[in-house]
């Protein structure tokens, strides 16, 4: 689970768990004796791009430290109806008590996968990298942003506090590009910050603003047609990092990447993502 904090993890899972299941499961409780064991397994009825498996795991373990799981498939692996993710041994009303909060998880976490991995087939061959961004479910932000890893793409920034990003709405609070850039060297300075600093620019004259003042990581370059997209590439010539931006599609992902940005951000990762259809059955 790389890139994954183990005490956030745990701390998700056990208050998903108290959402669920509060002072019992009362039906398993009620019909199902305390040490009966059982086989159940993760079925598959979509097809996509499985995602949680590692996470399914974490969540029988903690429920039952005796679990005896079996992964046949991993995550990031294409999948079809009928393929079976895994088989999970253990106590019976712990996998009752574990099986919705791991197939809700699942389901939205292959959701995002598969859509990563077909935005990351679509530029293959290119020097460009797909971000995801900040248009996450509140809370979720991790579990989302791991799928996004799964599916083959890359994570922007994890939140407000890791990069700076200076958009229109901060330019027109501030007054300028310029002023928002001298701004923001201020704070991090008296800060004693080292963050990467994006700048959203919304035609080629404040683009040339900002090619001008410098001092920036990156040019966000958004909702620019993509005639006006190739010349602002070419205008950047590599001084800053380039990132294409604004209503980014499967059907227009490879045209942007090929104007030569650096970057894509694609808010549908998350956002536009389903789930996937997967079912956890008991065996008899």
């Amino acid at each position: 689970m790389e890139g994954i904090d183990d005490k956030v993890l745990d701390k998700f899972i056990d208050e998903a768990l108290y959402e669920d299941v509060r002072d019992g499961d009362h039906t398993s409780l009620a019909c199902i004796p305390s040490d009966l064991k059982k086989k159940a397994k993760l079925l598959v009825k979509d097809e996509g791009v499985i995602a949680g498996v590692e996470f399914a795991e974490r969540v029988f373990r903690k429920l039952d430290p005796d679990t005896v799981f079996t992964k046949y498939i991993e995550d990031g692996t294409d999948v079809k109806y009928g393929d079976i993710a895994f088989e999970v041994t253990a106590n019976a009303q712990a996998l009752l008590k574990g099986e919705r909060l791991v197939l809700n998880t699942m389901q939205r976490m292959s959701g995002i996968s598969t859509m990563s991995s077909r935005f990351a087939v679509e530029v293959e061959g290119l020097p460009v990298k797909v971000l995801d961004t900040r248009k996450t479910t509140p809370l979720l932000r991790f579990i989302e942003k791991w799928a996004v890893r799964i599916g083959g793409c890359t994570n922007y920034r994890d939140g407000l506090y890791d990069w700076i990003m200076i958009k229109d709405n901060h330019v027109d609070a501030c007054g300028s590009i310029s002023k928002a850039i001298d701004k923001v060297h201020e704070y991090l300075k008296e800060n004693q910050l080292d963050l990467g600093i994006t700048v959203e620019v919304r035609n080629l004259v404040e683009l040339y603003e900002v090619l001008d003042k410098g001092g920036i990581t990156r040019i966000m370059l958004d909702n620019f047609e993509l005639p006006l997209l190739r010349e602002a590439v070419a205008t950047i010539k590599g001084r800053f990092e380039s990132e294409a931006s604004g209503g980014v599609t499967l059907q227009t992902v490879r045209k942007i990447a090929e104007t030569g940005v650096d970057f894509v951000s694609v808010g549908a990762l998350t956002h536009s993502a389903g789930c996937l259809d997967l079912s956890l059955k008991i065996q008899k």
